[in-house]
């Protein structure tokens, strides 16, 4: 958990710094939960039968700008 102290310590750094140990914390979440997150078989059939059509028609991919503008209408 994190103490008041140790919040302000974190402050202490500069903004890089802080950025860098953002960084290395999620990369580390990333990495560990890469070992225990597992796809089921309908999952992963479903990915590799999505990126197989992708490969076989990638203009049909939709750029995300249009998808933000649909999700998010009136935002830059």
């Amino acid at each position: 958990m994190t103490t008041s102290a140790t919040t302000a310590e974190y402050l202490k750094l500069s903004v890089s710094e802080r950025i860098q140990l953002v960084e290395d914390i999620w990369d580390s979440i990333a990495a560990e939960a890469s070992n225990t997150v597992e796809l089921s078989q309908a999952q992963m059939a479903e990915l590799h039968r999505r990126v197989a059509e992708h490969r076989a028609d990638p203009s049909t991919a939709v750029p995300w700008e249009e998808v933000r503008s649909k999700l998010f209408p009136g935002k830059p």
